[in-house]
């Protein structure tokens, strides 16, 4: 392992043409990556991110005229293009199958990201392809502002897969790039929040315990189209009989799950499963827990999100901290409900994290 202090692309490139990983910054947190074009680093990577093949990368760019020539740009991509890249978003389109296995998604789908940092677009130009780039750190640890971040918090043989590393001090604490999906039919969908935010918070006014679970069918059809190749995670905010139990009873009837809904104030998880489907609807309150983070993990909570589950966490905000560790595993929805001055009413507003 090599580490210097600045971009000095020369040694970077000689780096990334033998199939080697490189730390590196950008504007968001420190990331690591390999040549795009190199199966066997593309391999090395997923070795050090302990990841299943088939979870996909994003690739980075240095230009929408290199992203155009590995995926397909429709109306609404090429509109978020130009309105916020280069910046910390990453693009999802239809990919063109020219970058190695395992970094397109099963769908063939390719997230795209033109980081707004003048070294790294200038390295990536002169290296003439696009990197395949991740956070640094090990799944489900903090976030990389800084190169003790990583290697506080990897094994041994993790450190002995990078090759070089480029330290420029601690990054300013900004948050991992927006993730947006644009090949669907209808729009786009957000599937991690970052900075960047598209449109103001979503807000619908229940009256009855039906709308509710209503609002919770609408969130899992927009969302339904993951299930199974992402986990996803339904975090729920609200006073007590505020109405979480009734929106994860809307989200099964959703699911065509047949089994009674139960509140898991008591028993902490509630497993629901269809023979239909290989994931389950997993309900978890921590209501009770004095310890919410420790006692969710022991519940399996990360068992959960490696296995795709759809999860509903009812009092989501005792462990947000756990919660966003996934985010880079999990499509998160926040919903809060709030009571009003009337009895039956309930505001409900929701926003990806």
């Amino acid at each position: 392992m090599k580490i210097i202090d600045k971009f000095r692309n020369r040694d970077i490139i000689e780096v990334l043409n033998r199939g080697g990983l490189v730390v590196f910054p950008c504007e968001t947190v420190y990331g690591i990556a390999s040549d795009s074009h190199n199966q066997e680093a593309v391999n090395k990577l997923n070795t050090y991110k302990q990841r299943p093949f088939g979870k996909p990368y994003a690739i980075m760019c240095s230009s929408q005229k290199m992203a155009e020539k590995y995926v397909t740009l429709n109306k609404t991509a090429k509109d978020l293009y130009k309105r916020f890249l280069p910046g910390p978003l990453t693009v999802v389109s239809k990919g063109k199958h020219k970058v190695s296995k395992g970094i397109e998604s099963e769908s063939g789908t390719l997230g795209v990201r033109i980081p707004d940092y003048d070294d790294l677009l200038k390295l990536i130009a002169e290296f003439k392809r696009p990197i395949v780039a991740t956070s640094a750190n090990a799944s489900y640890q903090k976030r990389p502002y800084k190169i003790s971040d990583i290697l506080d918090n990897v094994s041994e043989k993790q450190k002995r897969l990078i090759d070089l590393i480029i330290d420029v001090g601690e990054l300013p604490h900004n948050e991992p790039s927006t993730v947006i999906d644009t090949t669907i039919e209808d729009g786009l969908v957000t599937l991690r929040q970052g900075d960047i935010k598209l449109k103001d918070k979503n807000e619908v006014l229940s009256r009855s315990e039906e709308n509710t679970q209503n609002v919770a069918k609408e969130l899992w059809q927009k969302y339904e189209n993951y299930a199974g190749k992402r986990a996803i995670v339904y975090a729920l905010e609200g006073k007590m009989g505020a109405g979480k139990t009734q929106f994860v009873k809307g989200l099964a009837k959703a699911m065509q799950i047949k089994e009674e809904v139960i509140s898991p104030t008591y028993d902490l998880l509630n497993r629901y499963s269809l023979s239909t489907i290989h994931y389950s609807l997993v309900h978890i309150d921590t209501w009770r827990m004095l310890d919410a983070s420790e006692e969710t993990k022991n519940l399996g909570l990360e068992e959960q999100i490696k296995n795709k589950s759809v999860i509903a966490i009812e009092w989501a905000d005792k462990i947000q901290d756990l919660i966003r560790s996934y985010a880079d595993d999990a499509i998160v929805i926040w919903v809060k409900i709030e009571t009003t001055q009337t009895e039956t009413e309930r505001l409900i507003s929701w926003g990806t994290l």
